[in-house]
């Protein structure tokens, strides 16, 4: 199987430039592939299914926060099939022409995985659409008066979109995957079993409790566990006998800036602004980016799930607001009446 990385003038060198080790750490089956077993089981049924009708699988939409394997299941996919994999995301595909191109060089049974798919521009939409239900393209030869459609087709493929904002993207493109899914955050003991197993390929000596104690702090993303485990490896490479246990590993994490909640210098950062600079809150979004430095889309979409899911940050109709939690763990004394006991919680700003 050989995967392509696809761009509209085919020198996408962003996407093509990838962390060696993060590629070599990608499960290559779904037997190796740990966690999310109900979206594993699915699968299985679906790709056996494509083989034995000798048929393109139907398209999938992998939904959920970063770093959770949306990439790594579609290699996968593409793997089980023994089919071709070709890889492009959303702000590449620019205008109807640069998908036509893409989709003009697939093969029978090919898959076609496009990230951050609810970035695509409606021009190139409307070019999916036919792609997806009927193996077509439809173009437009000429202009003006003289203009005349044609009807291309093109191999049976399969799509599988990602993305991390299922809300933005449109109904009639939504409605034409055959099998939406949304990956969960992971458990710490499926996230050891994904250090563990890392640590082996690395070639990285760890303890069960090493581990363990990577995955506590790991948010539930298995890219982030990947990442620690390197800090670590070179940490006790360098500071200790270079096994990793779990005072190596806690010492090592915390020399990174990582607590013992998982929370690294940035996601802390918006606790800090939040209860130093604004009492807690209630504050809107957009102020407390500002606060912070980050894009808003940034604070919302990468640091305030996992904050809201420890029970950490809320949202309220009149902004974010910090728990008592919070401030426990930022070790500050809160107000006498904390801003999250006076509002109830909302959805949004």
């Amino acid at each position: 199987m050989r995967s392509e990385l696809l761009s509209p003038d085919g020198d996408d060198e962003e996407r093509r430039i990838e962390d060696r080790d993060e590629q070599g750490l990608r499960p290559q089956s779904l037997d190796d592939f740990v966690g999310q077993e109900q979206l594993k089981s699915h699968l299985r049924v679906m790709l056996q299914a494509a083989k034995n009708r000798d048929h393109a699988m139907g398209h999938m939409l992998f939904a959920g926060p970063p770093g959770l394997g949306k990439t790594t299941l579609s290699a996968i996919i593409a793997n089980e099939l023994g089919a071709e994999i070709h890889i492009t995301s959303g702000p590449a595909l620019e205008k109807g022409g640069d998908l036509a191109a893409i989709l003009t060089k697939l093969e029978d049974g090919d898959v076609l995985f496009i990230d951050e798919i609810h970035r695509l521009a409606r021009p190139v939409e409307e070019v999916l659409y036919p792609a997806m239900e009927d193996f077509q393209l439809d173009l437009v030869l000429g202009k003006g008066p003289a203009a005349r459609t044609m009807r291309l087709p093109v191999a049976q493929f399969t799509l599988v979109g990602a993305t991390t904002r299922t809300g933005l993207i449109t109904g009639p493109l939504r409605d034409r995957f055959d099998y939406p899914a949304r990956l969960d955050y992971y458990e710490p003991d499926e996230l050891a079993s994904i250090v563990l197993r890392a640590a082996g390929i690395l070639n990285v000596d760890i303890a069960p409790d090493g581990a363990a104690e990577i995955a506590r702090r790991s948010r539930g993303t298995p890219r982030i566990a990947n990442r620690l485990l390197r800090q670590v490896r070179d940490f006790a490479e360098v500071e200790r006998d270079g096994k990793v246990t779990a005072d190596v590993a806690r010492d090592g994490l915390e020399f990174f800036g990582v607590d013992n909640r998982g929370l690294d210098k940035a996601t802390r950062a918006i606790l800090e602004a939040l209860c130093s600079h604004f009492d807690g809150g209630p504050v809107g979004l957009k102020t407390l980016a500002i606060a912070c430095s980050e894009p808003t889309e940034t604070v919302e979409d990468v640091y305030e799930p996992y904050l809201i899911q420890q029970g950490l940050l809320m949202r309220t109709p009149q902004g974010r607001v910090a728990t008592a939690a919070a401030w426990e763990h930022l070790g500050k004394t809160p107000p006498t009446t904390s801003p999250d006991k006076q509002i109830p919680p909302g959805l949004f700003d």
